[in-house]
């Protein structure tokens, strides 16, 4: 059996011998209502559309070039691959091309993938059950970064990206979307220089008796000029008085009479802010109510093609489908979604409603259509629930081989976005990812690679395989790509065999692309922290970083709130780099950073019921609030600490001056102290009776004061020294004046940690965490972790057996 491989090109024939062929759906699919035939003949349509016209190429044995497009979205360049013995049509492959005749399937080797997005051959499916099939395939598996046939792919190509055409590949796999989106006309007949003049000359000469049928009709025959003749068109006064006509006859225009005088604008090339466009624009927002949502569909496509936001046609438009949203077919709600991440603007209650609409056509989705839907809500900064993303997750798992990259990363960015961690998927993902990056833009490998970062998940084989691919085409990189790639390598902590060449690669790319970075001073801070986290410190960019002038630019040219970033690249720097003599930041942003940072990690720990239980317990064993004190140690490093000092002979030190005021201290000596001067006691003086009696008292109502306070309330959002407070009014051992304090011998810094501070399913802590415990050595502290692990689940047992684990941690710790 035979397999042919084949390019087909608009008049033009391949040499295969005609024979019939059965044509299946992508995705093998159907609606309901929907036959074979109409799948047949949509899969048709897009095999003889020269546009979407799967490139099927064979190879030269010796001397060729492979054309790769990481990005490009054709739909059929990976979804469909013929077997011409069986005569049917599978997903997933990218053949390849010659320029003479089709040879058998074993003759051919050196098959790659040329589409973007669908690059991974899967030809071991194309012949189920057959030996050549089998033996083909291995031939045809994807090319491995550095191997003979890798050299003829062309960087170039691999970099290529269509962010207007590569979204919009969903569009050709069901017929259904024929119905409500544009598409340029490919067969269209071109009209003549000649005819074009002749109705720019009927324009001027019968202006004042056009009528609105007639316009319309002009409009579409010119959009038929050839190519070079439109821009002639476009600047003509004829033309322009065309325009003027339309815009006098607006009101008598139907809505198919718009809908095509807008699909002309679009081959025409018209400007998106051209007056005419406003106007059309006001009365297709009248007329939003009297459309179908075809037609609807149709017009927000046409306005997405001319390049023009229409926020007021799409605010009517989320009106309309607030009221018929549950009228919206598969393929409508596919294509909505898509409307809605490029125009970034949607109510969130309709998104709510489109996501239950999700939930009805689940088991009809295909793969391609399930990277939209994640791409639309991504754009539009909306949420899918955890259930639908692992519904989503589930079907990509069922066939990710013919997943696309584009699909695939779209599906990692909501992932990342929404925050679940689907682990099938991501085990998957981690054993085609390392294939598919040597042939992956560099945009699709950042996401990937930040992807990972976010979901807190070390695979070492995907990471290598970015490490490896990025030096040598480094300089395709964006600022936001570098800033990203050095940002997830740092926070998973991991460092790939190539070290040295993949981070002086980057380095080098930073100085390279300096002017971007000023343009994007978000993206420098972010390198940096990034480099940080894994000990390298390019200092010339990090004096770069705290100038004067770099701060102004974070100031006035970004979006965000950079104090934070300033202020841990400076904090790590003062620690780690003793000795840089550059640029600090001022001490006014010091402590405008150390603020902020103290207010959020206040807040987030007081909320923590096992860490008001860790405080109260410790509290509880050294003896009262001055010998703890919950603080940030490095302020920089944006979370908080409970720091013991303790003397030489290893016992607690009451170093916290600030746990109690002075008020407090005062009225603490007297009730643990003072007693009342009564005749009894005078006479029990004077007689010189033990004062055992007395110390008794003391001690009794020191333990009542310690039970009542076990029954107030502890308020969680309260602020560290008011929790104190509260909790260091038992076991106090007196006041101790601030001369008695010794120099610590040791100083512990202890840890409460939780899952988010490490990789995940390890114990591996993440980049900043590991650079503050880092830099807490550095200072001479001694680490004690409580790890989560170990304090949780001992929340629910005794008070006692708690006592004594935080006992052997503090303590043994210390020696």
């Amino acid at each position: 059996m035979a397999l042919a491989i084949c390019r087909r090109f608009p008049g033009s024939f391949c040499g295969t011998p005609p024979r019939p062929a059965l044509i299946k759906h992508h995705a093998n699919k159907k609606l309901p209502g929907q036959t074979r035939e109409d799948c047949v003949l949509t899969a048709r349509t897009i095999a003889t559309d020269p546009r979407t016209a799967a490139t099927l190429k064979l190879l030269k044995p010796l001397g060729y070039r492979t054309f790769c497009h990481p990005f490009a979205y054709s739909a059929t360049q990976s979804m469909m691959y013929w077997n011409v013995g069986s005569c049917a049509w599978k997903g997933g492959q990218d053949p390849a091309e010659h320029s003479g005749l089709c040879r058998p399937a074993e003759k051919v080797e050196n098959i790659h993938s040329a589409s973007s997005s669908r690059r991974l051959l899967t030809t071991s499916s194309a012949l189920p059950g057959s030996e050549s099939s089998r033996a083909s395939a291995s031939r045809a598996s994807p090319l491995k970064p550095g191997s003979p046939r890798a050299v003829g792919v062309v960087e170039d190509d691999i970099e290529t990206f269509d962010s207007f055409e590569d979204p919009r590949g969903f569009l050709q796999l069901r017929p259904e979307y024929q119905l409500h989106s544009y598409s340029r006309p490919e067969t269209c007949e071109p009209l003549s220089v000649s005819e074009g003049e002749l109705i720019l000359h009927r324009v001027t000469v019968y202006q004042d008796n056009l009528q609105p049928q007639v316009i319309a009709d002009y409009f579409c025959k010119l959009s038929s000029l050839p190519a070079e003749q439109r821009p002639v068109v476009l600047s003509s006064t004829s033309f322009a008085l065309l325009c003027q006509l339309s815009v006098k006859n607006i009101q008598l225009f139907e809505v198919p009479d718009l809908i095509n005088i807008l699909k002309a604008f679009v081959s025409l090339g018209i400007p998106y802010s051209h007056s005419v466009l406003d106007v059309c624009e006001i009365r297709l927002c009248a007329k939003v109510w009297d459309m179908s949502l075809d037609q609807l569909l149709l017009v927000a496509d046409l306005w997405r093609y001319l390049g023009r936001r229409v926020p007021r046609f799409l605010k009517i438009f989320f009106s309309y489908l607030n009221l018929h949203w549950n009228d919206l077919s598969l393929s409508q709600l596919i294509h909505l979604i898509y409307i809605i991440g490029e125009s970034r603007q949607v109510p969130q209650d309709l998104m709510q409603k489109l996501e239950s609409l999700i939930l009805k056509y689940i088991d009809l989705i295909n793969l391609e259509e399930i990277g939209t839907i994640c791409l639309g809500f991504f754009k539009s900064s909306s949420s899918l629930s955890e259930y639908v993303m692992r519904k989503l997750g589930d079907l990509a798992c069922a066939d990710m081989q013919h997943l696309s990259n584009y699909a695939l990363v779209n599906i990692l960015k909501m992932f990342r976005f929404t925050h679940v961690d689907h682990i099938n998927f991501m085990k998957q993902f981690g054993q085609i990812a390392p294939q598919r990056i040597p042939f992956l833009g560099v945009q699709g490998v950042m996401h990937l690679t930040l992807a990972c970062s976010a979901l807190r998940i070390l695979d070492e084989g995907l990471m290598n395989a970015v490490a490896a691919s990025l030096p040598p085409r480094v300089a395709y990189c964006r600022s936001k790509d570098v800033a990203k790639i050095l940002w997830s390598f740092g926070t998973l902590n991991y460092k790939p065999p190539n070290t040295e060449e993949f981070y002086s690669s980057l380095i080098n790319e930073i100085h390279r692309k300096m002017p971007e970075f000023k343009r994007y001073p978000e993206h420098l801070l972010t390198c940096l922290l990034g480099l940080a986290f894994s000990e390298y410190f390019p200092l010339e960019l990090i004096n770069f970083a705290l100038s004067p002038e770099f701060i102004r630019l974070a100031q006035e040219r970004s979006k965000f709130e950079l104090t934070k970033e300033l202020y841990t690249l400076d904090g790590t720097v003062g620690i780690e780099c003793l000795d840089y003599r550059g640029n600090r930041l001022s001490a006014y942003l010091q402590q405008e950073g150390s603020e902020m940072l103290w207010n959020l990690a206040r807040r987030d720990m007081c909320s923590k019921p096992e860490f008001i239980e860790a405080l109260f317990l410790l509290e509880n064993m050294l003896g009262g609030p001055q010998y703890i004190k919950h603080h940030m140690i490095l302020p920089h490093t944006r979370s908080s600490d409970l720091e013991v000092q303790l003397d030489v002979n290893l016992k607690p030190l009451p170093f916290n001056k600030e746990a109690i005021s002075i008020e407090d201290e005062a009225r603490l000596r007297l009730k643990h102290v003072g007693v009342s001067l009564t005749d009894d006691l005078m006479n029990q003086l004077l007689k010189g009776k033990s004062r055992r009696h007395f110390q008794g008292e003391i001690e009794s109502e020191t333990e009542q004061q310690a039970r009542e306070f076990e029954k107030v309330p502890m308020h969680l959002g309260s602020s560290p020294g008011s929790v104190a407070d509260r909790l260091g009014a038992m076991e106090m051992a007196g006041p101790h004046p601030s001369a008695c304090v010794q120099a610590p011998h040791v100083r512990l810094a202890i840890q409460l940690t939780n899952k988010n501070q490490y990789c995940y399913g390890s114990r591996d802590l993440l980049g900043l965490h590991n650079m503050k415990r880092r830099q807490l050595k550095q200072l001479g502290y001694r680490v004690v972790e409580l790890f989560h692990w170990e304090w949780l689940p001992l929340l629910k047992r005794t008070r006692l057996e708690k006592l004594m684990f935080l006992h052997e941690k503090v303590f043994t710790s210390a020696l």
